[in-house]
């Protein structure tokens, strides 16, 4: 009977030591323990040792028991690094028997729904899927990365309520930054990447993730999309994977274009001003005066002041003025009508047919 590790690896329940087959093979020669030591040139106590799977088969052993037994000496190597893998399986998974409350911190069935993670139905199993993700080996590390030595993740209420739905979706986008290939960061060639995002705000998602991808990766900046988990409430994040590749991350939490845009251009405040120890994460609850300052930077990038201040003078915030509006200074209306809301200039159930909607696919 074997037992399921992952989707495509299987591990056997029981392996015998390479010296089951050591004693079997000496039997059918009529060979004796102490006869096979003399051949070999290994004390009688080590071939027991070696027998009862009390001592390991090394490299020089496994080329003598070549020479004596004619069987190659990669084929004990491979018995033995079998049966080592064995036991220490057997050690880890009683280990994990003792962190099986720790999984109940994780919403890993949430996770498997998104696709992040597969779900099995041994629960010490679900353990190594759910560590794997995580890319640590046990619940004391994961712990040490994202409850001791992350502070800065901490800064976030979000996190604070809700430690292993946040870690999942941040663990998320770093795995996926990681397959974006970027140039080192430059603030300058990034400064100019927004520039040219800005222009993106009037296009389709299937025009504008690409591309918004490609200019920021060649900045230096990876620009990842992650669907929230129940009960993070985060719109996006900001932090450095090395000194030469930060990372933005987006939700699309509330879905709509005015949020989407102003949570990117907010992330990329933090990315050009803040430092490179610093993590962020944006959620309704954070207010400080770094999150001001990047609230101002999107405010002002998306709808530059002199122009906001004449729309609010002419006070016209009709449907086509809007649109007027929005096509002269080259942004989507629905970031317009998003900042009349927010400024209370007009209702918050009022023009919602010019913003855009987004959702996720496949």
């Amino acid at each position: 009977m074997k037992r399921e590790e992952s989707r495509n690896e299987y591990f056997p329940d029981s392996v015998t030591p390479p010296g089951t087959t050591i004693l079997e093979t000496i039997n059918a020669l009529n060979m004796t323990q102490v006869e096979l030591a003399e051949r070999t040139g290994r004390t009688p106590k080590t071939i027991s040792g070696i027998i009862n799977g009390k001592e390991p088969v090394t490299p020089p052993t496994a080329l003598q028991l070549e020479h004596v037994l004619g069987i190659p000496a990669h084929f004990w190597m491979n018995r033995e690094r079998r049966y080592r893998e064995f036991l220490a399986r057997q050690e880890e998974h009683e280990r994990l028997k003792q962190n099986l409350e720790w999984l109940k911190t994780i919403p890993f069935r949430d996770m498997a729904k998104k696709g992040w993670i597969h779900l099995v139905k041994d629960r010490i199993q679900q353990l190594r899927v759910v560590l794997s993700f995580f890319g640590v080996a046990a619940p004391e590390q994961w712990e040490g990365i994202w409850l001791d030595r992350a502070t800065a993740y901490r800064q976030s209420p979000a996190f604070e309520s809700n430690p292993g739905a946040m870690a999942a979706w941040l663990r998320k986008g770093q795995l996926e930054a990681q397959a974006i290939e970027c140039k080192p960061y430059n603030p300058a060639n990034f400064r100019r990447a927004l520039e040219q995002v800005r222009g993106l705000t009037v296009q389709p998602p299937g025009i504008f993730h690409p591309k918004l991808v490609d200019l920021c990766a060649e900045a230096g900046v990876a620009v990842v999309f992650v669907p929230e988990l129940p009960g993070t409430h985060v719109y996006g994040a900001t932090r450095w994977l090395n000194p030469n590749k930060a990372l933005i991350q987006l939700s699309l939490r509330r879905k709509y274009n005015d949020e989407l845009w102003f949570t990117f251009f907010h992330e990329a405040y933090h990315i050009l001003h803040h430092g490179k120890k610093e993590v962020f994460i944006e959620t309704k609850d954070v207010d400080n005066d770094k999150e001001q300052d990047a609230d101002d930077f999107a405010a002002d990038y998306l709808i530059p002041r002199d122009k906001w201040a004449s729309l609010r003078a002419r006070g016209n915030f009709k449907a086509t003025a809007v649109q007027h509006f929005a096509a002269s200074i080259g942004i989507a209306p629905g970031i317009v009508v998003g900042r009349l809301q927010h400024d209370k200039l007009i209702r918050f159930d009022t023009l919602n047919g010019l913003k855009i909607r987004y959702k996720w696919t496949d």
